[in-house]
């Protein structure tokens, strides 16, 4: 079943439902007022009966005295304690109607009973007759008029509810038309994205604000990151392949070579090998990077804890000398602690730090501080620097300021995207300040220790 069918189908049941229950109020709570007003009424009078009964009960018969109270449609009787006191009835009709009346009782008894498919109000009074014997006056009315109304009551509610059915249906069959006119444009637009391979966008009504538009503004904000995504997405396998391209045509080149004059000379032996090996290397931390650029940040496995930056730095750049035989210093003013994780700062930083070692050749110096709500890390060269138009763009996948310096150094592009992703996985930012021919700061932002 659609969805436009559903809504209109629970809709109408749903209101239909609703009048029906409400008719059914109307009608339990007119008809329980009408008969308990029929009650009081009935009371009231029959209490009056029975006291001018009881001052005249001295001086005319009981036969009479019923005879002149006895109500229209109903009866009028005097009932005695048990079987040996005269029982004295009176109807209207004339009609034997013997079986209404209500037990003895020395309590007032008001009820409504039934009696031959009609409905009568009961009212039972003891009183003191003349003899000192306490009888029962009982006063029965007929309820026909009041049932009779409650009848056509009963028949207007199925009537009005009828109709009003009418305009419901058909109100809840526009309704669902309305609430599913978005959803329609959304899986006509997805079809279309389907069938053409090509990203559109639905339009929206800018005045409203309910949350069919909101569900379109978030359909078209998708749409606009899946284009931005798949935009990249062809961007990173370009740039991957032709990466990756340029390593293997070495490595292929430098093994044909290999296999032509390798064994005649030996030096060209020792230079095929290590080209070989050096591509063998670049491509490996390539592929490395590459993969964990893929993986979701999620599966990381970060664990956050108090860290102590200073002890972390110092570690790290004694680490990085003795790898490449670089100076390195580490300033600081004191104790730092920072919440992050150790592991993957270790890691930021010494992306960072390889970064440093390649655009300079000067000493590096690694700065740990703190300042109000947080902490960080500078991370700092005096290298050639990068242009301000260049900054913005550092950060993307395989771009590169200098083609050639770069090549030389064995970059691919790919170090600054992989520290922002740590960066931002830690919940930290990195920030780039660099001027050409003076050198860069690269600033690593961080939580105080909690």
């Amino acid at each position: 079943m659609k969805l436009s069918s559903k809504i209109h189908l629970y809709s109408s049941v749903l209101m239909a439902a609703i009048l029906i229950v409400m008719n059914l109020s109307v009608y339990y709570v007119f008809s329980k007022m009408t008969v308990d007003s029929q009650l009081e009424q009935a009371e009231a009078e029959d209490s009056r009966i029975s006291r001018e009964m009881a001052k005249a009960a001295d001086t005319i018969p009981a036969s009479d005295l019923l005879r002149s109270y006895v109500p229209l449609d109903g009866k009028i009787q005097l009932l005695g304690p048990d079987e040996s006191y005269p029982s004295t009835s009176v109807t209207s009709s004339g009609e034997d109607m013997d079986e209404l009346k209500l037990p003895y009782d020395t309590q007032k008894q008001v009820k409504v009973v039934e009696y031959d498919n009609i409905r009568y109000t009961m009212v039972s009074l003891p009183i003191i007759w003349r003899d000192g014997v306490v009888v029962n006056i009982q006063v029965a009315r007929s309820l026909a008029a009041t049932m009779e109304t409650l009848q056509v009551l009963r028949i207007v509610l199925v009537a009005v509810t009828a109709i009003a059915l009418v305009p419901v249906i058909l109100s809840t069959r526009i309704l669902g038309r309305l609430i599913v006119q978005p959803i329609t444009a959304l899986i006509r637009t997805m079809r279309e994205i389907r069938q053409s391979g090509r990203f559109r966008r639905i339009e929206l009504k800018e005045k409203s604000k309910d949350e069919l538009v909101e569900m379109g503004a978030a359909f078209n904000d998708m749409i606009t990151l899946l284009e931005s995504n798949h935009a990249r997405q062809e961007q990173f396998v370009s740039n991957a392949s032709h990466e990756l391209k340029t390593p293997l045509t070495i490595i292929e080149s430098y093994a044909s070579l290999l296999k032509r004059r390798g064994l005649d000379r030996p030096e060209l032996f020792m230079e095929s090998v290590e080209a070989i090996h050096s591509e063998a290397i670049r491509m490996k931390e390539m592929t490395e990077q590459l993969l964990l650029l893929a993986r979701n940040q999620d599966q990381w496995q970060v664990e956050m804890e108090q860290v102590d930056l200073v002890a972390l730095s110092e570690s790290s750049a004694r680490a990085f000398r003795d790898a490449y035989n670089r100076t390195v210093e580490v300033e600081t003013d004191g104790e730092v602690l920072g919440w992050t994780d150790s592991r993957r700062l270790k890691q930021l930083l010494f992306i960072l730090l390889d970064n440093a070692r390649k655009y300079s050749d000067e000493h590096i110096v690694i700065q740990v501080g703190r300042k109000p709500s947080e902490v960080y890390i500078r991370v700092i060269d005096r290298g050639i620097g990068i242009a301000k138009e260049e900054l913005e763009h550092v950060f993307d996948r395989f771009y590169r300021v200098d083609e050639a310096r770069t090549r030389r150094g064995g970059g691919a592009g790919l170090g600054l995207s992989l520290a922002k992703d740590i960066a931002e996985a830690i919940s930290a930012s990195i920030e780039l300040d660099s001027l050409p021919g003076v050198g860069t700061t690269a600033t690593i932002r961080l939580q105080e220790s909690k």
